[in-house]
């Protein structure tokens, strides 16, 4: 059963509508923690639309499970990482524009600067894994850059229309997982998962953390946090009472 991780970014996102002091991501992330989640993710972006400086570094200090700090490879961002050494760093492709991730980190295309970010973090002792494409290639390309994780992007399994593609896109990240494991890379999954589509990813063997943000603070606006949380540990095979 896969471990949950649960992306606090958008209880940031309410309090900069209001460039306010609340509410607050580093209470978001000690009720997860309390409701069971296993690690808390945060994504610092270039423009810092949402998450800053500052909640990363109380973020580090008072998350107890895991800091997985999702970033991009701009030089700026890794030497934030590397002075506040959080337990894992995600390599995550940015876009100024964007609304949310599009897509995978092209390893192969970016091959030397990806690796030579993922030789500065783990020089720091931190973990690192790589957001990309349920790809052979791209799972090849990131065993060589050094990193000891890969998340694979769920996007294109989460908006499927059809029961045709949705079934193409489930095997298609199976095979990935098992590729993956196969190297010896720890594989993990996330993007656009919620209440209602998450179990098939949970059920693929070999998988072993669920990143998800988005949908769980949207249920928490009509049930509370906490049971937001639980309810999605349950939906990840987590025992809970």
């Amino acid at each position: 059963m896969p471990k949950l991780g649960i992306n606090i970014d958008h209880v940031a996102t309410v309090r900069e509508a209001r460039r306010d002091k609340y509410p607050d991501p580093v209470e978001a992330a000690r009720t997860c923690e309390k409701a069971g989640a296993h690690s808390i993710v945060a994504h610092l972006r270039e423009d810092r639309r949402h998450i800053n400086d500052a909640d990363v570094r109380v973020l580090r200090k008072i998350v107890h499970t895991r800091f997985n700090l999702e970033m991009s490879i701009d030089p700026a961002i890794v030497k934030i990482a590397c002075r506040i050494k959080p337990d894992q760093a995600t390599l995550v492709p940015e876009k100024r524009q964007e609304i949310t991730t599009e897509g995978g980190l092209d390893v192969v295309k970016n091959f030397a600067r990806i690796k030579h970010a993922v030789k500065a973090l783990t020089a720091r002792g931190i973990f690192v894994s790589l957001f990309i494409a349920p790809d052979k290639k791209q799972i090849l390309k990131s065993k060589e850059t050094g990193a000891t994780c890969i998340e694979l992007h769920t996007g294109c399994y989460a908006n499927a229309k059809t029961k045709k593609t949705t079934s193409r896109e489930l095997k298609r990240i199976s095979r990935a997982v098992e590729f993956g494991n196969a190297l010896g890379l720890v594989v993990n999954a996330g993007h656009g998962l919620n209440y209602t589509n998450t179990q098939a990813i949970a059920r693929i063997k070999g998988i072993h953390e669920l990143n998800i943000g988005h949908a769980i603070i949207a249920r928490a606006l009509f049930v509370g946090l906490p049971k937001a949380a639980q309810q999605m540990l349950k939906i990840a095979g987590e025992k809970w009472s």
